[in-house]
C-alpha cells in the first residue's frame, strides 16, 4: 500500500509537469506572442501520436504491453482512516455527602454576673473560683443591718391595723361608729400589709441565690466590700451545653439549616457530636463568611471554653462521580474535564471538582452513567471515532 501511494504521487507530479508542458508554448528568437511560438511537445521528437503516453513510456512509468496501466497508476486510492484504540471504564454517579470543614473555638453558652438587688456590706461569700453551682444555691449574703428591726416594726404596724379594723367592725355593727369609717380602717390595714411585705422582700434581698447552673469565675466581690444595687457578687460561666463558634463559607451558607448534625474535634483530641444552633444573618465584612454556633452537650464539663477546635458539618448530599485524577484533561479553551466515548465517538465534558480524596476526586457535571477514556484521552479530540475497549469488567473481576 505504501509503495503504491509513493508511485501514485510521483505519477501525478509527472503528469502535472507534462500537462503544463503540453499547454505551454516555446518562444524562439524573442519574437513575442503570435510571432513564431510553438507548443513545447511539438519540439520533442516522439513517434507516438499521443505524445504524453510516449513521454511516460520514456520514463518507464508504463510498459509497452499494457498501455492502460496509465489509468491504473493514476487511480490513487486514499487509505481508510483506522480508528485510534483507547481504553475506557464505566463510572456511575453516587450520593456524596456534602460536608464543610469549620475552624473555630469553644466558648461558654453564657457568662452571667449574679448581682445584688440591694445596698449593703458583703458579709459572706459561700463559693470560690472554680466551684460548680446549681440553680437555687446560696452564693452571697449581705449584712442585714436594720432590716430585721424594720421587719419587726412593719409586723407590729400590721397587727395594730388588724386590731383597729376589727374594733371598728364591732362598733359599726352596734351602730356606735359611722358606716363610712370602714374604708378608712381598711386602707390602713392594706398599707400596713404592704409595708410588711416590703420589709420581708428587703430582708430576702440580702441573700443572693443562683438562678442558673454554672462555674464560678472572676470577677467576684470579697467579704467586706460594699455592694450597691446592681453590683456583681460572683460571675458564673455556663458550660453545659457548650458552644462551638466558627465560620461557614458563603458558598455553603445556603445549605446550613439549624438542627443539622455537626462533629466537633477539639485540639485535645476529644470528639463530640452537636447540632447547628445558630447561623448569622450577616457575614463577616473581611472574610465574607457567616458566623455559626454549634450546641454540644457537656455534662461532665470536660470541654473547656476557649479550646481551638475543628468541626465537620454535613450539609446534605449531591450526585457526583469518583474518578481517578489521571483521567482529567483540558480542552482547547483550557477548561477542565474528561473525554468520554458515546456511540464510538469522543465527547468532552466539563467537570467541577468538589472533593479530593486518597481514593480519587469527586466531580459533578456528568451524566449518571458515563464511559470515560482512561488511556489515550490526550491523543483524541471531540467528534473523533475511536475503537474503545472497556476495562470495567476486568477491574471488577
Amino acid at each position: 500500500m505504501r509503495f503504491l501511494l509513493s508511485y501514485g504521487v510521483a505519477f501525478l507530479i509527472i503528469v502535472g509537469i507534462g500537462a503544463w508542458m503540453a499547454s505551454g508554448t516555446l518562444v524562439q528568437g524573442g519574437q513575442g506572442a503570435g510571432n513564431g511560438e510553438t507548443a513545447i511537445l511539438d519540439n520533442v521528437d516522439l513517434p507516438e501520436e499521443n505524445r504524453i503516453t510516449a513521454l511516460l513510456k520514456q520514463f518507464g512509468l508504463i510498459s509497452e504491453e499494457d498501455p492502460e496501466q496509465v489509468e491504473e497508476v493514476a487511480e490513487v486510492v486514499e487509505p481508510e482512516e483506522v480508528p485510534l484504540s483507547v481504553r475506557t471504564s464505566t463510572y456511575d454517579a453516587q450520593n456524596l455527602p456534602m460536608t464543610v470543614a469549620l475552624r473555630g473555638n469553644m466558648k461558654a453558652s453564657a457568662t452571667l454576673s449574679i448581682r445584688a438587688e440591694t445596698t449593703g456590706i458583703l458579709r459572706t461569700r459561700h463559693v470560690n473560683r472554680g466551684d460548680h453551682v446549681k440553680a437555687g444555691d446560696l452564693l452571697c449574703e449581705i449584712d442585714t443591718g436594720t432590716r430585721n428591726a424594720q421587719l419587726s416594726q412593719a409586723q407590729a404596724s400590721l397587727d395594730k391595723a388588724q386590731l383597729d379594723f376589727a374594733s371598728n367592725k364591732t362598733l359599726r355593727e352596734k351602730g356606735l361608729s359611722p358606716a363610712n369609717t370602714e374604708q378608712q380602717f381598711q386602707a390602713s390595714l392594706l398599707a400596713a400589709q404592704a409595708s410588711l411585705d416590703a420589709a420581708k422582700a428587703e430582708l430576702d434581698r440580702t441573700a443572693i441565690y443562683s438562678e442558673v447552673s454554672g462555674i464560678v469565675q472572676d470577677p467576684m466581690a470579697e467579704p467586706g466590700d460594699t455592694l450597691s444595687a446592681g453590683a456583681a457578687c460572683v460571675t458564673l460561666v455556663q458550660l453545659n451545653p457548650i458552644l462551638f463558634a466558627g465560620d461557614i463559607p458563603e458558598t455553603r451558607v445556603g445549605l446550613a439549616v439549624t438542627g443539622l448534625p455537626v462533629t466537633v474535634r477539639t485540639i485535645s483530641g476529644k470528639e463530640v457530636v452537636g447540632k447547628l444552633s445558630y447561623v448569622s444573618p450577616t457575614s463577616n465584612s473581611s472574610t465574607r463568611a457567616f458566623p455559626v454556633e454549634v450546641e454540644i452537650p457537656n455534662d461532665d464539663f470536660s470541654i473547656r471554653a476557649g479550646l481551638t477546635a475543628e468541626a465537620t458539618a454535613t450539609l446534605g448530599s449531591v450526585r457526583a462521580h469518583l474518578i481517578p485524577q489521571s483521567v482529567l484533561t483540558l480542552d482547547n479553551d483550557g477548561a477542565v474535564g474528561i473525554r468520554a466515548v458515546v456511540n464510538e465517538l469522543v465527547e468532552f465534558h466539563n467537570v467541577q471538582i468538589i472533593k479530593d480524596t486518597t481514593e480519587g476526586i469527586w466531580v459533578t457535571g456528568l451524566p449518571d452513567q458515563i464511559e470515560i477514556i482512561t488511556l489515550g484521552q490526550e491523543y483524541v479530540v471531540a467528534g473523533q471515532k475511536v475503537d474503545a475497549t472497556n476495562t470495567t469488567s476486568e477491574k471488577s473481576s
